[in-house]
C-alpha cells in the first residue's frame, strides 16, 4: 500500500496543473514544468487537489504510484515556491566567484576551475570577511538542482581530517582522529 502515493496534492493559488496524454504541465509564477508520467497511473484533477490512481495492487504498479506522485507534487511546489540549495567552501584560499551562469572556483589546485549552471538554475556567490565563502543555486527544478549541487560538491569532497572540502551549509562532517592520537 503506497502512502505517499494516496495523499492529495492540493495546488497553490496561482498553479495550473493541465493533464496531457502521458504528462502533466505545471505552471505557476516561478514558471513551468512539464512531468512524464507512465501510462498505467491516472492523474485526476478535481478544483484544487490532485490525486494520483493506480490500475492494480501490483509491486511495480504501487512503486510507481508514490514515484510520481511525489514528482508532480516536486513539480507543483516548484513553480509555487522554488528549491534553494547553499554550499561553503571550507579550506584557505578557497574562493568562488560567478559572472552570469559561469561559476569560478579556486579549491587549492594548480588551476582555477570553470563550471557552467544551466540556464535553470540561478548561481549566486557570496563572500563575507571572516567567513567561508557560499554558493547559492535556485530553482524550480528539484531534480536539475540536487544534480548540479552534487557536481559541484564533487570538485573538492570534504575529507575527514581537517574537514576542507566544498559542503552543505549545516552538514555536519565526521572527523577522523590523525596519526598523533594513536599515542
Amino acid at each position: 500500500m503506497s502512502r505517499i502515493g494516496k495523499a492529495p496534492i492540493t495546488l497553490p493559488s496561482g498553479v495550473t496543473l493541465k493533464v496531457e496524454k502521458s504528462s502533466v504541465a505545471v505552471k505557476g509564477p516561478k514558471g513551468e514544468l512539464v512531468q512524464e508520467i507512465h501510462p498505467d497511473i491516472t492523474v485526476k484533477v478535481e478544483g484544487e487537489t490532485v490525486t494520483l490512481e493506480r490500475p492494480t495492487e501490483q509491486k511495480r504498479h504501487k512503486a510507481m504510484h508514490g514515484l510520481y506522485r511525489s514528482l508532480v507534487n516536486n513539480a507543483v511546489v516548484g513553480v509555487s515556491e522554488g528549491f534553494k540549495k547553499e554550499l561553503e567552501l571550507v579550506g584557505v584560499g578557497y574562493k568562488a566567484a560567478n559572472q552570469g551562469n559561469v561559476l569560478e572556483l579556486n579549491l587549492g589546485y594548480s588551476h582555477s576551475i570553470f563550471f557552467a549552471v544551466p540556464e535553470d538554475v540561478k548561481v549566486v556567490t557570496e563572500t563575507a570577511k571572516g567567513q567561508n565563502p557560499k554558493i547559492t543555486l535556485e530553482s524550480t527544478d528539484k531534480q536539475l538542482i540536487g544534480q548540479v549541487a552534487a557536481k559541484i560538491k564533487s570538485l573538492r569532497k570534504v575529507e575527514p581530517y581537517k574537514g576542507k572540502g566544498i559542503r552543505f551549509v549545516g552538514e555536519i562532517v565526521r572527523r577522523k582522529a590523525g596519526k598523533t592520537a594513536a599515542k
